[in-house]
């Protein structure tokens, strides 16, 4: 009976020991070219922008995402949906005045996730998550950034690549 109490004990030390040391990689991408129209505030990939956005979906192969949010615009949804339906997930929509709030981090603790913005949004997130002004907003016309930011426990580690298309 001693035996069992010590291994409940240790087994439980070992599920809290492995929830707090649990990593969060979060994957940040700007939505894909987009057609340019002064009056449309709303506008739709153009056939470059759809064409990155399988791309993306390509580059993420080998990712077991868990998640994936969008803010709600169809250009951000349209450049998160591929990779979204070729891993089988729902695409969640974000407040993009408030994406990285205590809800969202507790919601994806332990997490892969992807999350499609804006060229200032997306920086402004990254930033928040690593605590720095680090990266600036995106040119209107660089469509390749991608960051992945890792936070296990107090440890925070960031990377900015530049996924050519």
């Amino acid at each position: 009976m001693r035996k069992i109490v010590l291994l409940i004990i240790f087994l439980g030390s070992v599920a809290l020991y492995s929830q707090e040391n649990m990593t969060t990689t979060y994957y940040f991408i700007r939505h894909a070219e987009k057609v340019l129209k002064p009056s449309e505030n709303n506008p739709e990939l153009t056939k470059k922008g759809k064409k990155r956005a399988e791309n993306w979906s390509n580059v993420f192969k080998h990712v077991k995402f868990d998640m994936v949010f969008s803010s709600n615009f169809k250009r951000t949804i349209a450049t998160a949906s591929p990779t979204a339906k070729s891993k089988g997930l729902k695409i969640q929509l974000y407040d993009a005045k408030n994406a990285i709030n205590k809800k969202f981090l507790e919601n994806t603790k332990g997490k892969t996730v992807l999350i499609v913005g804006h060229s200032n949004t997306i920086p402004n997130y990254v930033n928040k998550l690593i605590g720095k002004k680090k990266y600036l907003d995106i040119s209107d016309s660089n469509n390749s950034n991608l960051y992945i930011v890792t936070v296990n426990n107090k440890t925070v580690n960031n990377i900015l690549l530049k996924i050519p298309f």
